[in-house]
């Protein structure tokens, strides 16, 4: 269960405005948002990902190179056992089958001075060269693991980067409509599945395809008959392949979309869980979580099941090929020796099981292939959402901003069904103090939304200095404006650097002025460590007064044109309240000013205090003035100070 970050949130329950409140407290989108089940093209997955590791270049290349030779290695090892064979099986009536024994028997002619007996040294040669293959295949083998390491590690690093890059760059409506703990469990969880089958999968299916096609080409220089027999069981391997295929991927991706259901509960309900304690429902909350992970097990259990199942019928596949080509090879070499003699039979054993060892490979590697190529999915849905629009464009000028503020007739709703500001208008003038009032879900924090360009307009106009702001960059109009929230978010870094966040090129002396200026200074200077001192996770360990004065002193730090107040003073007692109210006063000093309050006691001073409800704005005016009109925000103050029985 999350916590609202806004005890009023104006916005509909299909969007609430998360993302401006700060991180760490997501809720799920709108019904019909939540991945589908279905498997998307593992074609274009596997494209992509290939596209990846191609960023790699000169690591792909080596690591084919070394497998190239480690496979080289490991398919002339069955040739020299052949011969070897051949050498005892018939002696005197030996005759090399192969131009690289006699190769090998001329290099290592020097043996025969010490070993007397022909076929023995014939023997010694062989398993001589062998040796030396044997240890090639290792030390290849060593360095194809330390590359294919190096190529996953860099492939996911890569990744990373881009999928971080993008989360900072949606939109606010994306992440408004997203779990967070689901897009948590999409760069940590997926990405981490994608680099283990990189580092180990991927590596496989390279040296199974070239095992694959460098066995093929053997057996048939050998005898296209025995070819023939090996491949007998090609067919069951590829329809049980495909059968499984299809059915473990629904299931793998199943069980990615569940673990991103998992951590999102999981991060709702430490988020969130004062509000749990406070309100008993930890045995509600207890069911919920037991309720995705109980279907997480249950589809865990039927995938790995179904991986594991593959390895061994592979291996029953694998074993009759293997009985089928000795049987089939024995009774060819008792009616034809001199075609088939026994080292070729030896021979074709090895080959026909080097054959199917890759297919046998993919088979038990097929499970963590498949959760990774879910998890890529996953991955690439972040990346191919829609930017934010809007960032790069024409450079607002902010020493120039004066502040006025214009809406003309301003449409705009969450979706198309509720719309929340109606045939909005309101101008404010340059240094002016607005409040903005009204209740649960009359748009005050849409205002302040529409104003930031967290979301766009529908329809109208929103002007700065008779400009309309769609002129400008998002980011540069962004920076002539601060905001300070009902929950302050505080960084787990130095008192000094959480001040600076906004200018973080600033030195010492102005942070401690702002902090002056905030009425900050005195609690900090008697922190252990002071302005150094760390903070925990969202300033754990300040009280929530402190936190919000440094969030004031981080506003002034920014030295805004306009400045938003968003309830920046409702989670506070009174005695604190009136600290933040001098700290605020001072901030708001000389600046366009837009508070947002629910205490209607904190805006009596305010230049004019607008009343929205249903979209519109029903009233204007001081606070005397709009107490003598007996209106909407005479109810609003009559019910929060005499009662709402009267």
């Amino acid at each position: 269960m999350a916590e609202n970050r806004k005890s009023g949130a104006e916005q509909p329950e299909q969007a609430p405005d998360i993302r401006m409140f700060g991180p760490g407290r997501g809720r799920g989108g709108p019904p019909g948002m939540r991945p589908s089940e279905k498997p998307k093209n593992l074609g274009k997955v596997v494209k992509r990902l290939i596209k990846y590791l191609g960023k790699n270049n000169r690591l792909l290349v080596a690591l084919l190179v070394i497998m190239l030779l480690t496979t080289a290695v490991t398919l002339a090892a069955p040739v020299m056992i052949s011969e070897a064979i051949n050498i005892m099986t018939y002696l005197d009536k030996y005759e090399p089958s192969s131009g690289v024994f006699t190769l090998i028997s001329d290099s290592l002619s020097f043996a025969d001075k010490y070993i007397d007996n022909t076929y023995l040294a014939d023997i010694v040669k062989l398993l001589a060269v062998l040796a030396v293959m044997y240890i090639l295949s290792s030390l290849f083998t060593l360095f194809q693991g330390r590359i294919s390491a190096k190529l996953s590690q860099k492939t996911v690093y890569g990744m990373r980067k881009d999928l971080f890059r993008k989360i900072e760059y949606l939109p606010i409506r994306y992440t408004d409509t997203h779990k967070h703990g689901d897009i948590m469990s999409r760069i940590t969880n997926d990405v981490e599945n994608i680099s283990n089958t990189v580092s180990g999968s991927v590596t496989s299916l390279f040296s199974a395809v070239i095992t694959l096609v460098g066995s093929l080409v053997i057996m048939l220089i050998l005898s296209w008959q025995m070819t023939l027999v090996a491949m007998i069981t090609i067919p069951i391997t590829i329809i049980v392949s495909a059968v499984m295929g299809r059915l473990m991927h629904r299931l793998f991706s199943r069980q990615q979309r569940l673990l991103g259901e998992l951590n999102g509960q999981i991060e709702e309900s430490v988020t969130g869980y004062r509000t749990i304690v406070a309100y008993g429902r930890e045995e509600t909350e207890k069911k919920k979580f037991a309720q995705i992970s109980t279907q997480y097990k249950k589809n865990g259990i039927v995938s790995t099941a179904l991986g594991g199942v593959m390895g061994p019928i592979m291996n029953v596949t694998n074993n009759l090929n293997y009985l089928i080509v000795a049987a089939v090879g024995a009774y060819f070499a008792l009616k034809m020796p001199t075609v088939f003699n026994v080292g070729l039979i030896s021979a074709f054993l090895s080959y026909s099981k080097q054959f199917t060892r890759p297919i046998n490979e993919i088979a038990n590697q097929y499970s963590n292939i498949l959760t990774a190529v879910a998890g890529a999915e996953r991955v690439f849905e972040i990346l191919d959402a829609e930017e934010e629009s809007g960032l790069d464009g024409k450079t607002l000028d902010i020493s120039s901003v004066k502040g006025n503020i214009g809406f003309e007739h301003v449409r705009f709703g969450y979706n198309d069904k509720e719309i929340v500001l109606k045939d909005f208008c309101l101008n404010v003038k340059s240094g002016e103090k607005i409040a903005i009032v009204g209740k649960t879900g009359s748009g005050k924090t849409t205002v302040v939304n529409l104003l930031t360009r967290f979301y766009d307009i529908n329809s109208g106009r929103i002007t700065l200095d008779g400009h309309d702001i769609t002129e400008y960059s998002k980011t540069s109009l962004r920076k002539a404006i601060s905001i300070v929230l009902q929950d302050t978010v505080l960084f787990s870094d130095t008192v000094a650097a959480n001040i600076s966040y906004a200018a973080s090129d600033t030195d010492m002396e102005r942070i401690k002025k702002a902090a002056q200026t905030a009425d900050a200074s005195r609690f900090i200077e008697q922190l252990p460590d002071g302005y150094d001192t760390m903070l925990l996770r969202s300033g754990e360990n300040l009280s929530q007064g402190q936190r919000q004065l440094i969030s004031i002193a981080r506003a002034v730090l920014a030295d805004p044109k306009i400045l938003i107040l968003d309830e920046a003073t409702s989670n506070v007692d009174t005695r604190t309240e009136m600290q933040i109210q001098t700290a605020m006063q001072n901030l708001m000093e000389g600046r366009t000013t837009l508070i947002i309050a629910h205490r209607l006691s904190t805006i009596k001073n305010a230049d004019r205090i607008i009343v929205i409800d249903d979209g519109k704005i029903v009233e204007s005016g001081n606070h005397e003035e709009l107490l003598a009109l007996k209106g909407a925000y005479s109810a609003l103050y009559q019910n929060q100070f005499e009662g709402f029985a009267t």
